[in-house]
């Protein structure tokens, strides 16, 4: 078997790796973002400003085990620090219709806006960098994706 980077006795690793998902041999963003799910729907029994402040809370704290997983690893951004996209996943439901086919569209366009990375999600991609430069083009992609859905649900 082969020997993972991380320290799995820290409390930094574990947070970063999304409790694990981010171990997956394949497609371990994609895992991350599913693994946000259930913290999606828990959100959404909160009032909207509690929930608002829950998010940042994770993006602070993202930004924290990010920068110190990456530092001890020394890698700038493995693909199996997901935190990024536990946040960017939420961040995209925020204040939305939690049904199947929301959750659904949520899914594939923050996964797009992850993976294709279109101004301005490259832009923080390519010139933030450390723990907030891990989280950043995810929160990028998060706002990009909850504001078109939000434009969707005003017209619907």
């Amino acid at each position: 078997m082969k020997k993972q980077p991380f320290n799995l006795k820290s409390w930094q690793h574990w947070l970063a790796i999304g409790l694990g998902a981010g171990l997956s041999p394949k497609a371990p963003g994609t895992v991350g973002t599913a693994f946000a799910i259930p913290l999606v729907f828990g959100l959404a029994l909160l009032p909207l400003a509690w929930s608002a402040v829950l998010i940042i809370a994770l993006m602070v704290l993202g930004v924290y085990v990010s920068e110190r997983t990456s530092r001890d690893i020394g890698v700038e951004d493995h693909g199996g620090i997901v935190i990024d996209e536990v946040v960017g996943f939420a961040i995209t439901m925020w204040a939305l219709p939690l049904s199947w086919p929301w959750l659904l569209a949520g899914f594939v366009l923050f996964r797009f806006f992850d993976i294709v990375k279109p101004w301005p999600v490259r832009f923080f991609d390519q010139h933030v960098t450390g723990g907030l430069g891990v989280m950043a083009d995810d929160i990028v992609a998060g706002l990009l994706a909850c504001c078109l859905l939000h434009g969707v649900s005003l017209v619907l």
